[in-house]
């Protein structure tokens, strides 16, 4: 080994163009796949669910909001167990145990069974998102950390891609069941890739957990106003994220569309937008601040929102491509954020972070059943639409703040 490669990976932070920094962020991004195909496998047979149970869609939709809501729930204390026993083992452990829920999922012979399982998969995929954020942190030079967690994110959203994709597929010729292990399959293929690639943490030390030191930590996070700023983005953007997609393949099958499930299914391809602008969004906050790219991601998710309104097919399809690929980018820049604000317990500030983004998933995508049930795909709207304003208002409140960059 030269003096150059030991100088990169045992005394310095990984830099863009490493060897160190491909293996962190190759592995991390089949992490970002696995965990993302087994939570939103559900949100494509949402449908299926709802006629193969005979249950109502806001009940099929739980699904979704169980898993997310368990995850938010999980998220703190799987952070707190990586500060004791290390990043890449409760990443490991996470994802073995997802994936073995996952694949008994199929087997559920109701709704009530299918709700507790996916509940429980949520428990257990908490621990990569959870550690993910810290342990990219804490690895990677701060001056390429936006764009290695644009790659993290970008395995996020093409995870969250094949979990909605694969399935509407399988499910126009078969049955939920085959849909759901068919997915459980990929997730599990991916999640062994992370395994065996992803390297021990080089600048981790672990550190003496107890309730009170815990909830000191977060106390102190909590009193950063940038910080809860950030909190709230992150829940207000991804519970109208969830919400919209949980009710779009009920919108596009029915009435003016009438589209079949196969065709549904290809909505979900406009998460490549996604995964393009996470990754872009990334190396562009590092280049040009931080500021800007948030505050102008947000406005293509308002216009995307506002073009699926009108009954037209051309608009709706032109206005999901804007809506998920601005989103990805304000998360991504939102994400890295958070770990360059918080210098110490990065750990409980990233899972800070994520407990309110999966919160807003869990919460806001059950709100958003009751005003489908009320109001159809208007209803749905202007429950995010109105999300979608103070997302707005908290993004000009970071753009006008002198504190951060």
């Amino acid at each position: 080994m030269t003096v150059e490669k030991v100088i990169e990976s045992d005394l310095a932070p990984l830099r863009r163009g490493s060897t160190g920094y491909r293996t962190v962020t190759v592995a991390l991004f089949a992490a970002g796949l696995s965990t993302f195909i087994s939570m939103y496998a559900a949100q494509a047979l949402l449908p299926a669910f709802a006629e193969g149970f005979d249950v109502s869609p806001a009940v099929s939709a739980l699904s979704v909001s169980a898993t997310t809501g368990m995850l938010a729930l999980a998220i703190i204390p799987a952070s707190a167990l990586s500060e004791r026993f290390g990043r890449t083992r409760v990443m490991i452990a996470s994802a073995s145990a997802s994936c073995v829920i996952g694949l008994l999922l199929p087997l559920s012979p109701t709704i009530e069974v299918l709700l507790i399982g996916r509940a429980a998969q949520g428990l257990a995929l908490a621990g990569v998102p959870a550690v993910a954020m810290a342990y990219l942190a804490e690895e990677v030079d701060r001056k390429d950390l936006g764009a290695a967690m644009g790659r993290y994110v970008a395995g996020t959203t093409i995870g969250g891609l094949i979990g909605r994709l694969v399935p509407s597929a399988v499910v126009d010729f078969s049955t939920w069941r085959w849909a759901l292990s068919t997915a459980a399959v990929l997730s599990a293929l991916f999640a062994l890739n992370m395994i065996r690639k992803i390297p021990a943490s080089k600048f981790f030390h672990p550190q003496p957990v107890s309730v009170r030191a815990i909830a000191s930590n977060l106390r102190h996070h909590l009193a950063n106003p940038s910080l809860r700023t950030l909190f709230a983005l992150g829940f207000i953007l991804m519970g109208g994220f969830v919400s919209i997609y949980n009710f779009l393949g009920f919108r596009l099958t029915a009435a003016p569309f009438g589209l079949p499930e196969s065709l549904v299914g290809l909505v979900f391809l406009f998460y490549l937008a996604g995964t393009f602008t996470s990754a872009v969004a990334g190396g562009a906050s590092d280049r040009l601040g931080r500021r800007s790219v948030l505050l102008g991601s947000v406005v293509v998710v308002v216009i995307g929102l506002a073009l699926t309104v009108p009954g037209n097919l051309a608009l709706t399809l032109v206005g999901m491509l804007l809506f998920t690929g601005g989103f990805f980018a304000a998360h991504s820049v939102a994400s890295g954020w958070v770990g360059l604000i918080a210098t110490d317990h990065r750990a409980e500030a990233s899972a800070l972070y994520l407990f309110a983004y999966y919160a807003g998933s869990s919460v806001a995508g059950a709100l958003a059943g009751v005003a489908y049930a009320g109001g159809g795909w208007g209803g749905v709207s202007a429950f995010v639409g109105a999300l979608l304003l103070v997302a707005f208002a908290l993004s000009l409140r970071m753009f006008r703040s002198t504190k951060v960059a």
